[in-house]
């Protein structure tokens, strides 16, 4: 039993500093070029549209806070002792992932590398909006099992931002993919396993 609640603190520890640091990870592009951003290899036109700029910040900074938010969620004492800060929150993790989503399903379809990654990204976006809706229906409701299984599938999909920041040097360094192949891929992979191990995590955890 120490052996499994050592492995799930060791577990919850990593977890943390990856949101801690990518979470805040937006922040460093405060003043940055664009062509030293990710937004380096889009075509000027775009980079032109208000709309698309706007769209594009308010998900990276929404999405930086609700993973440093959504990971607080996770603390039981916290939840215990605590619950007045831990509704308020949720409350900004469910904010921030609304528009963050929102924005971030718009923006899905201008994803460098065409169709696939677009449709990887958009996906994303709407399961993310999907699970995090749920996650906040059934704790409204009373039904705070339900809550904790959405919320660890809301947060899995939330945790993209760091499994795709993980394998972008993955592939292009170590594996030395080109940019735009990697990135097909990448677009996938950074969430559809993270929604597999929630579901494993869930049906070990709270069945």
């Amino acid at each position: 039993m120490d052996i499994k609640k050592g492995r799930l603190n060791t577990g919850y520890f990593f977890l943390g500093l990856f949101a801690f640091f990518i979470g805040l990870y937006p922040l460093r592009f405060i003043g940055l070029p664009y062509e030293d951003s990710l937004l380096g290899s889009k075509p000027q036109a775009l980079l032109n549209s208000s709309i698309y700029l706007t769209a594009f910040y308010t998900h990276i900074f929404l999405g930086g806070l609700a993973l440093l938010t959504g990971f607080s969620q996770f603390y039981k004492r916290l939840r215990v002792k605590r619950i007045g800060l831990h509704r308020t929150l949720g409350k900004i993790y469910v904010l921030s992932v609304l528009l963050s989503g929102i924005s971030g399903l718009g923006i899905a379809f201008y994803a460098t590398g065409g169709i696939i990654p677009a449709l990887g990204f958009a996906g994303l976006a709407i399961l993310w909006l999907y699970t995090t809706f749920n996650a906040y229906t059934s704790i409204k409701k009373g039904e705070v099992t339900n809550h904790q299984r959405w919320m660890i599938r809301s947060y899995a999909l939330c945790f993209a931002a760091v499994t795709l920041r993980l394998y972008l040097p993955t592939f292009t360094g170590l594996l030395h993919m080109d940019f735009i192949p990697a990135y097909k891929i990448i677009a996938w992979l950074c969430w559809v396993p993270n929604i597999l191990i929630a579901e494993i995590f869930i049906v070990r955890r709270l069945t």
